[in-house]
């Protein structure tokens, strides 16, 4: 498999409480089959589309019980690197660069902001096994309530050039690796609609084939719609909250309405 470009979203995971719940919720709504946990690693589970490796839950370490979230990993060819270049841009490190076996290393930051996101390194284990395909990672976005304080961080510590998108409903941007060609981030201005206590966070977007049907399953097995179903030039998409308070979003890429919007450097 072809290892993923600085940068780029390479792997999500979340941790449970209940990872017993999560599984069979995550079965349901996005059809996901899992792996054995290994206890080495803290029972570590990985989840699989198709039978390509997505995904993957895990039990919170000792004193991290609390509300789930999914956390976004983005590809780096050296974490202890990226963790020097997060604590220079203003973040904080929260996990220091660790090696996980032969799989490969990683470590955990929060943005000036406060969005928690990953940074890894691969050994065996590239990242996605597949993208952008039903019940596979498709998307994410930084969501803040100080989008200059996330636009001025992120180019920082990854190779990223950043574009506005024009729409006068939104303050948008969207970050891209190779000149430009490759858009792999977002970053949305949490606006008024979003609770007050809410802290900014990274939102990750799952390929679906039916997003009405996928939201109807979520809200049947105890999830929480937050917004849509919405058609868009992107896709049909919804977010919601699974019953264990991990936010996520669903698309169907295949039903897009509208046209696209245009990108300035502005």
């Amino acid at each position: 498999m072809t290892e993923y470009p600085e940068g780029a979203p390479c792997w999500v995971d979340a941790m449970f409480t209940d990872v017993e719940a999560a599984k069979h919720f995550y079965e349901d709504v996005l059809g996901w089959t899992f792996g054995a946990g290994g206890s080495e690693y803290g029972d570590y589970t990985q989840a699989y589309a198709d039978g390509k490796a997505v995904a993957a839950v895990v039990p919170p370490m000792p004193g991290s019980e609390g509300e789930s979230a999914w956390c976004l990993y983005l590809a780096s060819p050296d974490v202890v690197a990226t963790a020097e270049k997060v604590r220079a841009a203003g973040g904080e490190v929260l996990a220091e660069p660790m090696r996980v076996g032969d799989f490969g290393s990683m470590t955990l930051a929060k943005e000036p902001t406060g969005a928690v996101f990953g940074a890894w390194q691969p050994g065996q284990h590239k990242g996605f096994e597949k993208q952008g395909e039903p019940g596979a990672y498709t998307w994410a976005e930084f969501f803040t309530r100080d989008p200059a304080g996330t636009d001025a961080f992120l180019p920082k510590v990854f190779p990223y050039e950043a574009q506005t998108m024009a729409d006068e409903q939104m303050d948008f941007k969207v970050f891209s690796i190779d000149g430009k060609k490759r858009p792999v981030l977002g970053r949305m201005k949490m606006g008024e609609d979003f609770p007050p206590d809410m802290t900014s966070y990274v939102n990750v977007y799952f390929a679906v084939g039916d997003c009405d049907g996928t939201v109807k399953k979520a809200v049947d097995h105890g999830g929480k719609l937050q917004f849509g179903p919405m058609d868009t030039p992107f896709g049909r998409f919804a977010a919601l909250t699974d019953p264990q308070g991990a936010n996520f979003s669903v698309i169907d890429t295949s039903r897009t309405e509208g046209e696209m919007p245009k990108l300035s450097d502005a």
